[in-house]
């Protein structure tokens, strides 16, 4: 499938552009605004979809807002009248299209002639309203907050809120492409309550809510405690916060703990499902001796040789385990039963470990009881 898309080097473009690139299916040609209006009708041949992205939000002066806005999308629908061609065309307008200002009517003006194509010739039409657009790529300091905040966090710059209180509607780049592609791939697009093709996967937030969550991302990095990243709008956020890391940041150091045992590394804590650390053993060196009445663990050798040995604090029973690095075996520290793991082989022994919970000093629900 050849499509056209326009405003291919902006925000939604490029990620856009990105996506159907993986496609080997689609051969994408662009219009930027090195491109030249009467290069269209030469662009649109073989095109099968169009993918409106094209438009100004920050002119020198108003009247840029009719000519990027309105004159473009005119000279698209008359080019499509000429060639009587019908070619479904997916544009992007904004919620701003409903409000009185030079903006919003460049925006509604092309909707109108968009509209008008359709009712003229049939020509399949499909217009997003969409509200802030957030993700990796969108300019900082122009008209994105979240873009603004993730920049000037990541680089340690300070952030200005007005209004900490002040609502914001989010959809996030991704799901923004996605259901675009959908529609090129011949899906009817969900419609919102005024009847405007819709994204579907829209977050109510606040300002003071989003500068607070991306200074959480940063913070973390000291405290080792993530946010809860794996899904809805966190997961979003952070994903975006990352893409403006300077590559100078794409690593840090965390604290490393050393004695004549090994070394004692803590990776990860989360808020609610504890914490991932490592730590190494020399041989014949044994790590533990202790037992725990509520935390629960989960260990993975990944270098060496091991022998886990448990024994009940109440019957005595005892159990042995012995697993190396080259069999992927979790073995689970049980409450009630005190254990210790020893390195029995000739090389330095690392294991992974997760605990159920993060380690409180006040309260580490660790009891020395050697085996």
């Amino acid at each position: 499938m050849r499509v056209l898309i326009t405003g291919a080097d902006g925000f939604i473009g490029r990620n856009l552009r990105l996506l159907l690139s993986e496609r080997q299916d689609v051969e994408i040609v662009t219009f930027t605004r090195a491109d030249a209006v009467e290069t269209l009708r030469a662009k649109l041949e073989g095109v099968a979809f169009i993918f409106h992205l094209a438009g100004i939000n920050r002119p020198q002066t108003d009247d840029e807002f009719m000519s990027g806005n309105v004159g473009l999308t005119e000279a698209l629908c008359s080019t499509l009248t000429l060639l009587e061609k019908q070619i479904p065309i997916l544009y992007t307008s904004s919620t701003q299209a409903a409000a009185d200002n030079p903006y919003g009517e460049s925006k509604r003006a092309a909707e109108a002639a968009l509209w008008e194509l359709n009712a003229k010739i049939g020509n399949p039409v499909h217009i997003y309203r969409l509200p802030n657009v957030f993700g990796k790529w969108a300019r900082p300091n122009y008209n994105s907050a979240v873009a603004t905040f993730c920049h000037n966090i990541a680089r340690n710059l300070p952030i200005t809120i007005n209004d900490r209180t002040a609502k914001v509607t989010l959809v996030y780049v991704d799901d923004v492409i996605e259901a675009f592609v959908k529609v090129m791939d011949g899906a009817t697009p969900a419609t919102d309550s005024s009847g405007f093709a819709s994204v579907g996967v829209v977050y109510q937030t606040t300002v003071g809510e989003i500068a607070d969550t991306i200074q959480g991302f940063r913070d973390s990095k000291e405290s080792l405690v993530t946010a809860r990243v794996g899904r809805g709008l966190t997961r979003a956020l952070y994903s975006t916060y990352v893409s403006y890391l300077p590559a100078e940041h794409f690593s840090y150091v965390v604290p490393m703990h050393s004695d004549a045992r090994g070394v004692f590394v803590e990776m990860l804590k989360t808020e609610d499902s504890g914490q991932f650390s490592y730590f190494t053993a020399h041989p014949g060196i044994t790590r533990g001796g202790h037992y725990h009445h509520s935390k629960t663990e989960k260990f993975l050798v990944i270098k060496g040789k091991a022998l886990f040995k448990f024994r009940h604090m109440d019957t005595g029973e005892t159990h042995s385990i012995y697993t190396d690095g080259e069999n992927a075996e979790i073995v689970e520290t049980v409450p009630g039963w005190t254990h210790d793991i020893t390195n029995i082989g000739d090389q330095e022994m690392i294991v992974m470990l997760w605990a159920n919970e993060i380690f409180d000093r006040e309260r580490p629900d660790t009891y020395a009881c050697a085996l």
